[in-house]
């Protein structure tokens, strides 16, 4: 595109004033300027126009496969679900785009320490889940990786600095988020600088296009797979690749499959699983109304009770079909800083501008139908969101405690506890020099239980989910 086409366009939307100071940019600053205007996907006109509710949509609510049943299923569910694996069917989106700023950290939020003695990183964590379906399997699983143009060095540079926290490198693919531009409350395009426009992320819904475009499609369509298991770095809890989920999926023969917990009450902040016009959806909390929020069943549970934890499985091939489609693009307010008209840096104290973003909750409704798979919250769900209360660091904190990860509060009781297990008789050693103090405990209960010995464990040494952490954690 030429400067003139370039200008006739502007022209014709309205945007000319991303022009303002070009008299005034050299010309590496004009590139950058011409390119970004080139890349804009001007679809956001249409949602800043369109921004209505469907007044007419019937929104029922939707039953879960549950805790019980899956349990009961579980072993038959699990054994699918590797089979799967095994012949190269499953692969992994890591939405990774964030940035800690809520915590106060001002690297990607995947790389905040959420250790207390000893450092466990939330990558780390999400790669050792990962890590224990490969062994189980005996099968890398293809793990793409999706960050923000703010994030992407970073990222990249933190897994090669941690080598790759023991997972296969070739089978680790980074790509970067697509962008669209901020606007005014009037629809003008806001400047972050005078040869640069204001973008943001396009939502947990542009994994796909953004995958598309970085050139990743083509190798997994002419592949072998058939699912993609898309999770969010913020739930360091989560169970990635799991063989029961995938199992009960395919099992199911639904289309697709989400997991969800319970809400802990009504009002919980959470993304609720429904349907909309008799098709799999996600209504967000602040859309549900008061009656929707209090609606009780006749075994007094929640009407909309199950909350979408934002890990999902969808097929390649239904997913295909929506690159030929606009997904819709939500609206929300945000402070956005810009320039202003003589070019003076603006940081606004209040909601200045609009940000257009695609969820991941609208490809879920482009399915025909959907799994919903109940998970324990206890288990399955920490969210770290904030650096204080509500899903916070603290709260994950004391969920990974107690699943069995984090060491003691404090160096001196890690020796006092290692110190009555020498007085019981045992000899403890470490094999590796990052050890979780579940490991370090189990390899003690594998020991007693491996021996003949009759001695007993110090009474006041446990292991938390003995049977999870054997298995899910093993020493080498």
């Amino acid at each position: 595109m030429n400067f003139k086409e370039r200008k006739n366009l502007l022209e014709g939307k309205q945007q000319v004033h991303l022009l303002r100071f070009l008299d005034q940019l050299n010309d590496d600053e004009k590139q950058i300027l011409f390119s970004q205007i080139d890349a804009v996907d001007w679809g956001f006109e249409q949602a800043f126009h369109n921004d209505k509710k469907k007044e007419d949509t019937m929104i029922e609510e939707i039953d879960a496969l549950h805790l019980d049943k899956i349990q009961a299923d579980s072993e038959r569910y699990r054994s699918i679900g590797l089979q799967a694996i095994k012949e190269g069917k499953l692969c992994l989106l890591l939405l990774a785009g964030g940035q800690g700023t809520r915590l106060g950290f001002d690297k990607p939020k995947g790389c905040f320490n959420v250790g207390i003695t000893k450092e466990l990183y939330i990558f780390q964590l999400l790669i050792e889940h990962t890590l224990d379906i490969v062994r189980a399997a005996d099968a890398w699983i293809p793990l793409y990786i999706m960050t923000s143009n703010i994030n992407y060095q970073d990222t990249v540079t933190f897994f090669e600095a941690h080598d790759y926290f023991g997972y296969n490198p070739a089978y680790v693919h980074f790509f970067v988020q697509e962008l669209n531009p901020a606007t005014d409350f009037n629809g003008k395009i806001l400047l972050k600088s005078k040869y640069e426009l204001a973008l943001s992320p396009n939502g947990n819904g542009g994994w796909f296009s953004s995958m598309h475009k970085a050139g990743l499609l083509e190798g997994i369509f002419e592949s072998n797979l058939e699912w993609i298991n898309v999770f969010s770095v913020d739930n360091v809890l989560q169970r990635i690749a799991d063989p029961v989920f995938l199992g009960a999926t395919i099992d199911s023969g639904k289309m697709s499959g989400a997991k969800v917990v319970r809400k802990a009450c009504p009002e919980e902040k959470v993304g609720v699983m429904c349907k909309e016009d008799g098709k799999p959806h996600i209504i967000e909390y602040y859309e549900m109304t008061d009656d929707m929020l209090n609606k009780r069943l006749p075994d007094g549970s929640l009407a909309y009770g199950f909350g979408a934890i934002l890990n999902y499985l969808f097929p390649i091939q239904k997913l295909k079909e929506t690159l030929d489609k606009s997904m819709p693009l939500h609206i929300v307010k945000k402070k956005v800083p810009y320039v202003d008209e003589s070019g003076n840096p603006v940081t606004p104290a209040e909601p200045n501008a609009f940000k257009f973003e695609t969820l991941a909750l609208d490809l879920i409704h482009e399915m025909d139908d959907c799994l919903i798979f109940e998970v324990d919250r206890e288990h399955e769900f920490a969210p770290v969101k904030n650096s204080t209360g509500v899903d916070s660091v603290d709260t994950a904190r004391a969920l990974l405690e107690k699943n069995g990860w984090t060491l003691p509060t404090n160096l001196d009781e890690m020796e006092e506890l290692k110190q009555q297990v020498e007085d019981a008789g045992y000899t403890l050693i470490q094999r590796k020099k990052r050890v979780h103090i579940s490991t370090i405990w189990t390899l003690f209960l594998i020991l007693i239980l491996n021996s003949n010995s009759r001695k007993s464990v110090p009474s006041n040494i446990h292991i938390l989910n003995s049977e999870y952490t054997h298995n899910q954690h093993p020493v080498s």
